[in-house]
């Protein structure tokens, strides 16, 4: 299916999105990031969240993901997001996604990807957004290729804190009008 098949629109995360980072806290979906977080850890991330999303600052924000259409519409698919990084001395934006199981599979997390990069975009703060994809993670690094991310290369990334990943450095040129014309510095 490609990613015209799903429409679905992002909205800021509030503080109602509670349920849908629990429900995002399964294993089959944390597995790539170091297991499920306990219950304080979700409170936190949640905390982080709604803060961000309430930050006018352009530091970034975080969305949950709507079907917007089809027998789903109005149903919470999952979250995505970008926000401020220092990666190899450069400030720029990271990105990141979880779809919920039911969810996956209908080009969900690549609509919701390109909708949170021309919101990253239209900052006009940083010159590029990463993602950083665990290697093993087809899905997600997938989602990277469909979005037009140009993949830079195997990096070590810790997330969470304490648990280094082997990932892959996706990038993508926020200035670049059409497709990923990175800009080398």
């Amino acid at each position: 299916m490609g990613i015209d098949a799903v429409k679905v629109r992002i909205e800021p995360w509030s503080e109602d999105d509670f349920a849908l980072l629990r429900a995002a806290n399964a294993p089959e979906l944390m597995d790539h990031l170091g297991g499920p977080e306990t219950e304080e850890q979700l409170v936190e991330r949640h905390e982080r969240y709604v803060k961000l999303s309430a930050d006018r600052t352009g530091r970034g924000r975080m969305f949950r993901i709507v079907v917007a259409e089809g027998e789903d519409a109005g149903r919470s698919a999952g979250s995505v997001g970008f926000w401020e990084q220092i990666w190899d001395g450069e400030q720029i934006y990271e990105t990141g996604w979880a779809v919920l199981p039911a969810f996956q599979g209908r080009g969900i997390a690549t609509a919701g990807t390109l909708a949170v990069i021309e919101q990253a975009r239209a900052e006009r703060r940083h010159r590029t957004l990463h993602a950083f994809p665990s290697v093993d993670n087809g899905p997600s690094n997938g989602v990277c290729r469909k979005a037009g991310f140009t993949l830079l290369g195997v990096r070590e990334v810790e997330y969470p804190p304490g648990n280094v990943l082997r990932s892959h450095d996706w990038c993508l040129d926020l200035r670049a009008s059409q497709g990923n014309e990175l800009i080398r510095p």
